[in-house]
C-alpha cells in the first residue's frame, strides 16, 4: 500500500509540510522483474493546507503514474489526471492493476496532478526475468541516483502564483540528489548523498531527472560513465563525462572503481537552453571509496570537484542526445499511415478584457501560454477523456486536434506576434489500431526556443532523426537512421529544432503527448491520442476498474 500523506521535511535550515509517499522523500524504489503483474494500492490521507489565505483548500487530490511502463491495455491505471482518472480524493483511495510487458531496466514513478510531483516520485526498477540476465556483465553494485528541485516555500503555492499572475513561475531553490542538496547549500553538508564504491568493482547507477522543470547536467569527478540503457531499453554502450536528462528521462551507467582511493564530488546544474531565469545552483553528492581515508595528518580530504558544462552548451547536449543506438536492428515502421507536424512551444495571451493588471504579469502585461499546433490544451473538469470516451459522454472532448500546424511559418525564426496567441481547448487526435505513426515534433522560437523533453503515455518510439532549425521533408529525410535509431518514451527537442519519432498505435486507451516541464503542461503544451480498439479482445482496452475515482 502507497499512502500519500503530509510529513515534515527539513531543507535548507527550513521545515516543510511536504506531501510525500509513506512518509519517505523520495518515495520508496519499487523492484519489480519483467513479466510482474503489480497491484498498487494507493490511498490518500493527505490533509494539507496548501494556502493559509485560501479557502477551503486544506485538501489534496492527485493521481499517481508509472513513468514509461507502456499500460498494454490497461490505460486506467496510466495516471495523469483527467485523461485516464479523474483524481483520488482525500480519504480516497485507488488500485492501479497493470503488468510489466517487455520492458527492462530503469523507470519511475510520479504524481501526475498538479505541482505535487516536485515531492512525490521514487524509483521503479525493472529488472530482467527470472533465469534471464543483463546485457553486459553484472556490476557489483546498483543505485537509484534520483535528480529533483526543491523550493523554499510550498511548490503548489508557487504554480497557483503563477496562475493568478500570469507570470513565469519562482524557480527552485535547490537540486537534488537522492533528496538532498549536497554540500554547496545551507544546512545541508551533514545529510548529502553518498554513494560507495570499491577499488576495482564495476557498478551501475540508475540516474532519474525527476526535476519538475530544468534539463540537467551529470558529472563524477575523474571518472568515465558508459550509458548501457535509457529509459528501460538498452543501448549500444558508449562512454561520456557528462550526462543530460530532460525532466523525465532515465540513463543507466556503469562506473568503474578505477581512480586512487578518496572521495568524489557527482554534480548535477542546469542545462538552460531558454532565455530568462533558471536555477544556476549546483547540487553534490558524493562518491565514496570503501578504503579512503578519513584524513591525511589530521586534515579533512574535500571531494574533487567534476568539469561540469556551461550552462547554455547546447552542443554537449547534442552530442549525448545524438550517441544513442539500439543494440541491435529493430523493426521501425518503414510505410507510414499517419504522417504528423506537432509545433511545440511558448506563447503569450492579451490580457483578457476587463483584468486587472495583477492578472497579466507576463512579458508587457502578457499572460503566459504554450501549446502545441496552436492548440493550447485544457483538462477537463468533471470526467477524464478515458472515461468520455469509453462511456459515450459527449462535450468533454473533440477529436479534431490537428495533423499539421492550421498556418505554416517560419517556425524557428522570426514569428509574426500574430500567431503568439494559441486557441484552448480539450481536443484529442484518433488513431487506428495498428496504425504506423510518424511525428515530426518540431520547436518554435515564440517568447523563446527551448530544450522541450516531449513525453508519450502508452508507448514507446524510436528516435528516427533531430536537427536545428525548421524541419525540410525534402532533405532532412537523409537523416532518417532507420535501422538501429534508440527506443525511448521521451524525446528531448533541441532548441529551435525538431526530433522525429515513429511508433505503431497498437495499444488502444487516450494518452497524453506533453512537455514533461510541468510548468509548459501547466501553460498548456500537450495533447492526447485517441487510439482505437482493435479487431480481438486482446486489442481492446480492459474494463474500467469498480474503484476508479469520481471527479
Amino acid at each position: 500500500m502507497e499512502q500519500i500523506q503530509a510529513t515534515p521535511v527539513k531543507r535548507l535550515c527550513k521545515i516543510h509540510n511536504t506531501i510525500t509517499v509513506n512518509g519517505q522523500f523520495p518515495g520508496p524504489t519499487l523492484q519489480v522483474n519483467n513479466g510482474d503483474a503489480l497491484v498498487i494500492n494507493v490511498v490518500n490521507r493527505a490533509q494539507y493546507n496548501f494556502t493559509s489565505n485560501i479557502k477551503n483548500s486544506s485538501y489534496c487530490r492527485l493521481s499517481v503514474c508509472t513513468h514509461g511502463v507502456k499500460q498494454i491495455r490497461t490505460a486506467w491505471a496510466d495516471g495523469p489526471e483527467f485523461i485516464t482518472q479523474c483524481p483520488i480524493r482525500p480519504g480516497g483511495s485507488y488500485t492501479y492493476r497493470f503488468t510489466i510487458q517487455g520492458q527492462e531496466g530503469t523507470l519511475w514513478w510520479h504524481a501526475h496532478s498538479s505541482w505535487l510531483r516536485a515531492t512525490v516520485y521514487g524509483a521503479l526498477i525493472i529488472y530482467p526475468k527470472e533465469g534471464e540476465f543483463y546485457p553486459f556483465s553484472k556490476p557489483k553494485r546498483e543505485t537509484p541516483i534520483l535528480l529533483g528541485e526543491w523550493w523554499d516555500v510550498n511548490p503548489i503555492d508557487v504554480v497557483r502564483q503563477a496562475t493568478r499572475t500570469g507570470a513565469a513561475p519562482k524557480v527552485s531553490d535547490a537540486y537534488t540528489i537522492n533528496g538532498q542538496p549536497g554540500n554547496l547549500y545551507r544546512c545541508s553538508s551533514k545529510d548529502t548523498t553518498v554513494v560507495i564504491v570499491d577499488s576495482g568493482e564495476t557498478n551501475l547507477l540508475r540516474v532519474i531527472n525527476a526535476a519538475l522543470n530544468q534539463a540537467l547536467f551529470f558529472a563524477v569527478a575523474n571518472h568515465k560513465l558508459t550509458v548501457v540503457a535509457a529509459d528501460a531499453s538498452y543501448v549500444q554502450p558508449f562512454t561520456t563525462s557528462v550526462l543530460m536528462l530532460g525532466p523525465g528521462q532515465t540513463t543507466d551507467v556503469l562506473i568503474d572503481g578505477n581512480q586512487p582511493p578518496g572521495r568524489y564530488y557527482i554534480a548535477v546544474r542546469a542545462y538552460a537552453s531558454a532565455q530568462g531565469p533558471f536555477d544556476n545552483t549546483t547540487s553534490t553528492a558524493i562518491l565514496e571509496y570503501k578504503n579512503t581515508p578519513c584524513s591525511v595528518q589530521g586534515i579533512k580530504i574535500n571531494p574533487i570537484f567534476p568539469s561540469l558544462p556551461a550552462f547554455n552548451d547546447t552542443a554537449t547536449a547534442t552530442t549525448f542526445s545524438t550517441s544513442f543506438r539500439s543494440p541491435r536492428q529493430v523493426d521501425v515502421p518503414t510505410e507510414i499511415d499517419e504522417n504528423l507536424l506537432f509545433t511545440v512551444g511558448l506563447g503569450l495571451n492579451n490580457c483578457p478584457r476587463g483584468s486587472s493588471s495583477r492578472s497579466c504579469q507576463g512579458p508587457n502585461g502578457t499572460r503566459f501560454t504554450a501549446s502545441m499546433n496552436n492548440m493550447s490544451f485544457v483538462l477537463p473538469p468533471n470526467f477524464s477523456i478515458l472515461q468520455a470516451h469509453y462511456q459515450g459522454i459527449a462535450g468533454v472532448f473533440s477529436t479534431d486536434f490537428p495533423a499539421v500546424p492550421p498556418v505554416k511559418f517560419d517556425y524557428t525564426g522570426n514569428v509574426s506576434r500574430s500567431l503568439w496567441q494559441p486557441v484552448r481547448g480539450t481536443k484529442v487526435y484518433k488513431l487506428k489500431y495498428g496504425a504506423r505513426v510518424q511525428v515530426v515534433l518540431q520547436g518554435t522560437s515564440i517568447v523563446t526556443g527551448e530544450n522541450h523533453p516531449i513525453h508519450l503515455h502508452g508507448y514507446d518510439f524510436y528516435i528516427i532523426a533531430e536537427g536545428f532549425g525548421n524541419f525540410n521533408p525534402q532533405t532532412d529525410t537523409a537523416k532518417f537512421n532507420l535501422v538501429d535509431p534508440p527506443i525511448r518514451n521521451t524525446a528531448s527537442v533541441p532548441v529551435n529544432g525538431w526530433s522525429v519519432i515513429r511508433f505503431v498505435a497498437n495499444n488502444p486507451g487516450v494518452w497524453l503527448m506533453h512537455c514533461h516541464l510541468d510548468v509548459h503542461i501547466t501553460w498548456g503544451l500537450a495533447m492526447s491520442f485517441l487510439v482505437e480498439n482493435g479487431v480481438s479482445e486482446l486489442e481492446s482496452l480492459v474494463e474500467p476498474p469498480l474503484d476508479l475515482p469520481v471527479c
